[in-house]
């Protein structure tokens, strides 16, 4: 065989690998494309980044973003941290979705500050960023912030809980998320205020990641420490459960009030059940419908979302108290996480 022959087939072989590599890169989510705005389609890109994959919260934000992007004529990319937490992770999703042209970013930021950086970064290429569910540190780090007021649904739930009590003296367990996250501050603060306590009446506080099993041990930990404790506030309906299933262990499940927020499914059926008494509901799939929705706007006239739009919370009980407003859990089911 000539030199020519041979340069001649390898030119082919490089020539074919490349083209196995350009397909590989197409396939990957949302294009290799980077500085571009819009697929080949014109439809405009939009990334979801979560803090999980598997937590049915960002499962449900996920179908929001996705019916959204259909809805709007938008492409979605989506990524999610390996663990609550993984800021690592998110950092790279948001580098990847830049690089691949994306309009805009939604996010639920694993860790408010360290994710900062990686904002600014993408906000300098013009990059439309919005938070979802839980803010920044600062807040000001994005363009705009798409959530529940964690202040608001505490308090809701604090109400009732005070009210639920008819006077008797409260020995109160927090079963909360952990030091420094924004959601879980502002919901524990929520809870104190309205009802009308502060941490020194507090008999026991634990972090529980949000975990169920972590809320069950939270909860065998502030029993041993405070057996007449009659009042559970828990960061969300898993650590909810975590604590009822502890309480039944000890057959106290029927004389302790617990209340939580989040108003999933699940939670919202335990609330019909009798495991919880009442929980605060949120919207994760309204957050991500109308971020994509801002997004595809800014991309049609450049016009930016921004500050604080509230998505709304209600609370959820079938045994309503005087002088705090819910809805039965008919409702609650029927709008779960809508």
């Amino acid at each position: 065989m000539s030199r020519t022959t041979r340069l001649s087939s390898s030119l082919l072989r490089v020539a074919a690998l490349s083209g196995v590599a350009a397909l590989t890169l197409t396939a990957c989510g949302s294009g290799s494309g980077s500085g571009s705005s819009s697929s080949g389609s014109g439809e405009v890109k939009v990334g979801l980044i979560t803090k999980t994959d598997t937590n049915p919260f960002f499962v449900k934000m996920k179908e929001g973003a996705e019916k959204a992007a259909k809805e709007n004529g938008a492409q979605l990319s989506t990524a999610a941290g390996k663990f609550d937490g993984d800021n690592a992770g998110q950092v790279t999703a948001i580098e990847n979705m830049v690089a691949a042209g994306v309009k805009g970013i939604l996010i639920t930021p694993s860790d408010s500050k360290a994710i900062v950086p990686a904002i600014e970064k993408a906000r300098a290429k013009g990059v439309l960023v919005i938070a979802l569910d839980t803010p920044t540190d600062p807040e000001s780090a994005v363009d705009a912030l798409f959530a529940t007021d964690n202040l608001k649904a505490g308090e809701l739930i604090g109400e009732y809980a005070k009210a639920a009590m008819k006077g008797k003296t409260a020995k109160i367990a927090a079963l909360d998320l952990a030091p420094g996250v924004s959601v879980g501050v502002q919901r524990h603060n929520g809870f104190l205020k309205g009802f009308g306590a502060t941490d020194k009446d507090v008999a026991c506080a634990q972090d529980t990641g949000g975990d169920q099993a972590k809320g069950q041990t939270a909860m065998e930990n502030c029993l041993q420490k405070e057996p007449d404790i009659n009042v559970v506030y828990t960061i969300n309906e898993p650590a909810a459960l975590g604590a009822y299933t502890a309480l039944k262990a000890k057959g106290r499940e029927k004389d302790v009030l617990i209340v939580s927020v989040d108003g999933g499914c699940t939670g919202t059926q335990a609330v019909k059940d009798g495991k919880i008494a009442a929980t605060s509901q949120q919207y994760p799939l309204k957050m991500a419908a109308e971020g994509v929705k801002a997004v595809v706007a800014y991309a049609k006239d450049g016009k930016k979302a921004s500050g604080y739009t509230d998505t709304g919370v209600t609370l959820i009980s079938d045994k309503a108290q005087d002088g705090v407003t819910s809805k039965d859990t008919a409702y609650g089911l029927e709008n779960c996480w809508g």
